[in-house]
């Protein structure tokens, strides 16, 4: 006699079916995912050199596009810029390229500023498309004031790096041809928040000026790019301009070092003397240090100059800054310039200016220093 099968097994024999049209069914699932990974969508990447450009107002710009054919693209791609400052237009040559499956090819993005492109620097945005396919890229064009060749400007260092709350120095050198007018100066633009720019002198008759950016705790991090104007006024009456363009880099990861000392004793009129600046460093590395600077913040006359109302302000001093070498290695925890065997000709040193007004006044004077630099850690 023929035995049925139970429910049971047609039970099994169902399940083990169901699970090989399951298995099936994945791996064919698996093979499609493979198969489209192998098959990525055509498309286009765009690339820019050099990815910024510093020109002066009436000037152009020139950068080199590369368009690249990705997932097997081919076609004509029209290109375009956004982002052009007032005044200025920008041409494409060619205007589009064309590509196939795996190339790549090149285009001249000609940027054209007028006299009046306001200064400033700008992001652009280069774009090439064909239908639903695109691609871009980010550039910068920075627009400067048409200088003349009476007048121009250097700073240095080009990037300085603090903490937020810590200021930043830079020192401007001024190169004259037959300009003896006073220059102005003033930041443009580029100040984190919170930030204040200081120039001293300003104006001035001279060669040289210092410009320090004060900042706060909380200033954000980051990275910024300020834009320096000078400016002044020729025989003509006529303004002529000089820019530089320096970096400010805040870094929270960075411990401020402090920077103290005080005048040996006491001034008399034609007399000077050195600064052996105190170092402090917080962190747990060594510090370049650079752009180390002096300032009188204030004067104290003795009591015999304030009872007989005698004259006597920081301008009755002179000052002269540091001149050693940098950057100057600042350990871990105290040092002095002397401690780190800088001679004592390069330390910053004060003098009393000899002159009849302050002989008595400025006699038994204190003087109340402030002292900046900049410091990053190695």
């Amino acid at each position: 006699m023929h035995k049925q099968d139970g429910p049971s097994r047609h039970g099994t024999r169902n399940g083990i079916r169901a699970a090989l049209i399951a298995l099936l069914l994945l791996l064919g699932s698996a093979g499609a995912l493979i198969a489209a990974s192998n098959n990525p969508k055509p498309g286009i990447t765009v690339q820019v050199s050099p990815a910024s450009q510093s020109v002066q107002q009436g000037q152009s710009a020139s950068y080199t596009v590369t368009v690249t054919s990705t997932g097997g693209f081919s076609g004509a791609v029209n290109l375009a810029t956004a982002g052009l400052p007032a005044g200025a237009a920008a041409a494409f040559t060619p205007s589009s390229v064309t590509l196939t499956s795996g190339s790549t090819a090149t285009a001249t993005l000609n940027a054209t500023t007028s006299a009046s492109t306001p200064a400033g620097t700008n992001a652009l945005t280069i774009t090439g498309t064909s239908g639903k396919v695109s691609g871009s890229v980010d550039a910068s064009l920075t627009v400067n004031y048409k200088m003349s060749s009476a007048l121009s400007v250097a700073a240095t260092p080009d990037s300085v790096t603090v903490p937020p709350g810590a200021t930043a120095v830079y020192t401007l050198q001024l190169a004259r041809n037959n300009f003896p007018a006073a220059v102005s100066f003033s930041v443009q633009g580029g100040l984190p928040a919170g930030a204040t720019a200081t120039f001293s002198p300003s104006p001035t008759t001279g060669n040289s000026s210092t410009l320090q950016v004060a900042t706060t705790a909380a200033s954000p991090t980051g990275s910024y790019n300020l834009y320096l104007v000078g400016t002044g006024k020729d025989a003509a009456g006529k303004s002529q301009y000089a820019y530089a363009n320096v970096q400010l880099v805040l870094d929270s990861t960075i411990k401020q070092f402090t920077l103290s000392g005080n005048v040996p004793g006491t001034l008399s009129p034609g007399t000077s003397a050195a600064l052996d600046l105190q170092i402090s460093n917080p962190n747990n590395k060594s510090v370049s240090l650079t752009n180390l600077s002096v300032a009188i913040a204030g004067v104290t006359r003795s009591a015999d100059a304030t009872a007989r109302n005698l004259a006597c302000t920081a301008a009755d001093f002179a000052l002269t800054q540091y001149s050693g070498p940098y950057p100057l290695m600042a350990p871990t925890g105290s040092s002095s310039l002397s401690g780190l065997r800088l001679a004592q000709s390069a330390w910053p040193r004060v003098g009393m200016l000899d002159s009849s007004r302050n002989q008595d006044g400025c006699k038994g004077a204190t003087l109340q220093l402030t002292y900046s630099g900049s410091g990053q850690g190695n």
